[in-house]
Order: C-alpha cells, then structure tokens, then sequence
C-alpha cells in the first residue's frame, strides 16, 4: 500500500443515492461486501470505476461513491474493455447479472474473459428476470414456470463457470450473497488477481424467485450441500466430515468416507492447474448427484490484454516516433473529388 494513500472506510465508497432494491434482496449483501472490501485494497477511491448493463444488479454504479457508468443492455464487458485498454491504472469493476451476462451480453463476456482484459466481472445470478418482473433467465432451471413459461421452460440452463472457464478466464470463483465472510474473502482473491476475474454470485430474489438456493443455504443444509474449494485440501464435505469427492478415471465421484477410504483418496483442490479440465469438472457438480462448490476454480496467471496493447503502442513509438494524427489521416491512399468531378488520388 502507498504510504501518501488515505485510510478508507466502507463508508467512503457508500454514495448519497437512495438504494433502490426490493426490501430482502440478496443485492444489499453482495453491495455491502463490495464496499467492507474496496477499501481494503490499497487503492486510491478516485481509481476505481465501476461499469454496468441493465437489471436490477445493474444500478450497482449508482450506490457505490466510485466514477462509474451505467450502459446498455449487456455491452458493459465491451465497454469496461476499453476503459481499462486506455487506463490500464484503473481498478475496473463490472457488476451484471445472469440475464444480462449469459443471453444479450454473452459475447461481450466471452472476448472479455479470452482476451485477459484486467476487469473484474461479478456476475449477480438469482436464476430469473427480476427487473423485467420475472421472465425465466438462461440460468433458469428445466421446467421453470414464470410468466414467460406458464407450463415450464424447456432450456437447458446456462452454466456461467463453465463458460467462463471455457473461455479461458484466469480466475474463476463463485460464492454466495448470504456467505457474507466467504464472499468478501473471494472478491478480495479476485481484486489480487491480475487478469480477468469473473465471480459468480448466487442471490436471492425474494420477490419473483424467492428460496432458489434454500436447497444448499439452510442452516439445517449446508455441511452436506456444500463443498468448499480450498486450495492444498482434499475435497471433504458433510455434517461430519464423512463424505468426500474423488477423481475416478475422467468423472468426479462421491464417496463415503470410512470402511478403508479415507482423506487421502480425495481429490486434493488445485486451483493453479493450467489445464482447467478439472475445474471444468467441478462446475459440473451439483444437486441431486453432489453438493454444490463453492470458492476459486481457477486462479492462473497469464499476460493481461492491456499490457500486451499498451506494449505493442510503446515499442511502435519507440521505432517510428510519436507521429500526428495529420499524419495517421494522410498516411495511407487518399482521394479527393474536384469541383469538376474527377477524383484526384495520392500515396
């Protein structure tokens, strides 16, 4: 941390702007982790900037005191892409939801994440349309009834961390609004990262999807519905430890601990593996078959896009001079139409 840089509080990054959320939404939770955690990192507030689409995740701009830009409807990967393409000092965020990152955005947020641009994308999924008033979303489960899909939907759901991995994202995690430790360590991972981050953030919308992860956020469910990545641990789960998820040929499986298979036959989590292959495995993982993972997939390291731009631009300066922008516009084959209609070209 810089010594000239002021001590910050969460409430340095808290704006005047009435939050608008429903009352009980997990946003408030997944606002309040964003802010515990901004000041943590060592960065001046006037270098942050968070950029967003459109939904209910997407007013994040307006209640956090940062520079910010709230865009259109799944542009705010490309959009945040330029901002830190041309200001590589600043600590870009991205907040987005399922809907706007998975269906009109998912573009966007492929090339985002293959090319390594240094943002953090977190991603808010409650598995429906909430701004819209409900509309099952490409995370949505298989017979879905909502207003869009009265008798169920038939999509099969988007799996936003395999995508992600596919794609090639360096750092990939996923945790949860209520896990309120657990997510603020994860954003915290995904802040240190240097690269594209993306993190899935499981969140309740308790108007027009209430409970969608009660299934693994009871008190009553956790230990058996939950498996932590822990990076060097093996991969134990269960009210009392008992259970634990192994590697067997090319599938991950579940085993019961005990009667001669102990720890040391788990799968012990690596989250720096280059080959994402296992960690693609694991986000595979989920009810009714395993429990559902939690914390980093994949942390690795690899040239971000912006330094790769802003090094090509150097070593071209440094060969051919600063130049003018007269010179760009003139530099190549130009034509000029006369008063008399010919065209007059030069080299």
């Amino acid at each position: 941390m810089s010594t000239d840089t002021p001590t910050l509080t969460r409430k340095d990054f808290q704006s005047d702007q009435e939050v608008r959320w429903c009352p009980g939404c997990g946003d408030y939770a997944i606002l309040a982790s964003v802010q515990n955690i901004f000041p943590t990192l060592g960065i001046p507030r006037e270098k942050f900037a968070v950029i967003s689409g459109i939904g209910c995740s997407s007013r994040f701009p307006y209640y956090v005191d940062t520079f910010g830009f709230h865009s259109i409807h799944g542009r705010a990967p490309g959009i945040a892409t330029g901002l830190k393409t041309t200001r590589p000092d600043l600590e870009v965020w991205v907040a987005t939801g399922d809907g706007d990152a998975m269906s009109i955005g998912g573009n966007h947020l492929i090339h985002a994440l293959r090319r390594n641009v240094g943002i953090k994308i977190l991603m808010f999924n409650n598995r429906i349309y909430g701004l819209t008033k409900g509309q099952y979303s490409p995370t949505s489960e298989i017979g879905k009834r909502t207003k869009s899909s009265p008798v169920g939907s038939v999509d099969p759901p988007f799996n936003p961390l395999a995508l992600a991995l596919g794609a090639g994202a360096g750092f990939v995690a996923r945790s949860v609004d209520i896990f309120q430790p657990h997510m603020k360590e994860t954003l915290t991972l995904a802040a240190q990262h240097r690269g594209a981050a993306f993190i899935e953030a499981y969140q309740n919308c308790n108007i027009f999807n209430d409970k969608a992860f009660e299934f693994m956020t009871a008190k009553d469910a956790r230990a058996d519905e939950i498996v932590y990545l822990q990076h060097g641990e093996p991969l134990v789960f269960g009210k009392e430890k008992n259970r634990g998820i192994r590697l067997s040929g090319t599938q991950l499986e579940v085993i019961e601990l005990g009667g001669g298979l102990t720890e040391d036959d788990c799968l012990v989590w690596d989250e720096t593996l280059d080959n994402p292959a296992i960690a693609f495995l694991a986000a595979q993982m989920g009810p009714p078959d395993f429990p559902t993972p939690i914390g980093v997939f994949r942390s690795v390291k690899r040239p971000t896009y912006e330094d790769l731009v802003t090094g090509q631009i150097r070593d071209e300066t440094d060969r051919q001079g600063e130049g003018t922008l007269e010179d760009l516009v003139y530099g190549g084959e130009t034509w000029k139409v006369t008063e008399s209609g010919e065209i007059e070209i030069s080299h």
